[in-house]
């Protein structure tokens, strides 16, 4: 036996009946040959991880414009605790924490910098709109690893296609917008779960917030320290889907309550406040000027900052371009192309 089946053999006897095996995958779109030491989940997982794209999201915004300090969570940071959030809540369910992994850890590579605000800019900008799950698919599908594509296993791909959320419930019963595998349910309630913790505990840093605001109704359910909190919302997804049969992955009635109302106590107090708003209304202003310029020239993009050979629209080598900036390139570029030379030096 390859080491690889042997990997194989040991999940198939240590996991539980409901969990994905990495021997039964659907596989690949693009046929491959296994590996001789990782199964798909791990394959799919470095492959991610080895990325470029991946790499780019230390330099990314998860709420606080990354220059701005040093300890504010990026997106590589947040996808690193949803991974370990989702890992812990697999292993207690007995379920594949490498699937969990990879569909963490590529989560989030299609987001723009400057973060939500950069989204929603380039949602305005872009012809047919944009959305960075859409755009993580096309980088695991289409343009990774220099425009070949990571072709991951089906249900990695599934898994990241399924995990957004927005504002809406976060347990429903529509299977259009569940993962196919348990696996993929556990990390989208796992990126709640860490992004509500990770963002409270920036904006105590950066001033908006003192441990005092948190709502009474979400510190008595969940705790009162980033670590209770933790604490209680894994065990609650742990509990209530085995209290389900591991039909799907689940929480309490009491405890999501709580989840969503600490989402949205977030949203009113950090998300759309002026403080947060206006280093990111100048952001904006960064990215509408970028793409202008890009768009207003075809051949000095493509001469200048694009020459990959491509039958793709123009705005759609743009959009690439743009969405794989850090915030750092991005502000650097504009400043190169748009502001005098003399003040850039300072």
């Amino acid at each position: 036996m390859s080491i690889r089946e042997q990997v194989e053999a040991m999940e198939a006897r240590s996991l539980g009946p409901r969990a994905c095996l990495s021997r039964n995958s659907k596989g690949r779109r693009q046929e491959e040959a296994p590996d001789l030491m990782r199964p798909c989940f791990q394959r799919d997982r470095d492959r991610v991880v080895h990325s470029k794209a991946f790499r780019r999201m230390a330099g990314k915004t998860q709420v606080f414009l990354a220059p701005i300090g040093d300890h504010y969570r990026t997106r590589m940071t947040h996808s690193i605790e949803v991974s370990q959030v989702g890992c812990a809540i697999a292993r207690a369910l007995h379920l594949n924490t490498m699937l969990v992994e990879a569909i963490a850890m590529g989560h989030d590579l299609g987001h723009t910098p400057f973060g939500h605000a950069g989204e929603r800019t380039l949602r305005q900008l872009i012809p047919g709109g944009f959305h960075h799950a859409r755009q993580t698919l096309r980088i695991v599908n289409e343009t990774g690893r220099s425009g070949r594509g990571m072709n991951l296993s089906e249900e990695v791909i599934d898994g990241i296609a399924k995990h957004s959320k927005g504002k809406g419930k976060l347990i429903t019963d529509n299977r259009a917008t569940l993962a196919l595998t348990l696996e993929g349910q556990v990390m989208r309630l796992a990126d709640i779960i860490a992004y509500v913790n990770h963002d409270f505990d920036d904006a105590r840093r950066a001033g908006l917030l003192a441990e005092d605001d948190l709502p009474l109704e979400v510190a008595e359910q969940l705790g009162r320290s980033h670590s209770q909190r933790l604490s209680t919302l894994v065990g609650d997804v742990v509990q209530a889907s085995e209290a389900c049969g591991l039909g799907r992955i689940h929480m309490s009635e009491p405890v999501v309550q709580a989840l969503e109302a600490f989402r949205d106590f977030l949203y009113d107090r950090v998300y759309l406040t002026d403080a947060v708003t206006e280093d990111f209304d100048r952001a904006a202003g960064i990215l509408n000027f970028l793409w202008e310029y890009f768009m207003a020239d075809e051949a000095r993009f493509e001469a200048e900052f694009d020459s990959r050979s491509s039958d793709e629209p123009h705005h759609q080598r743009v959009t690439d371009y743009i969405t794989g900036m850090t915030d750092r390139f991005a502000i650097r570029l504009y400043e190169r192309l748009f502001m005098p030379r003399a003040w850039s030096v300072f």
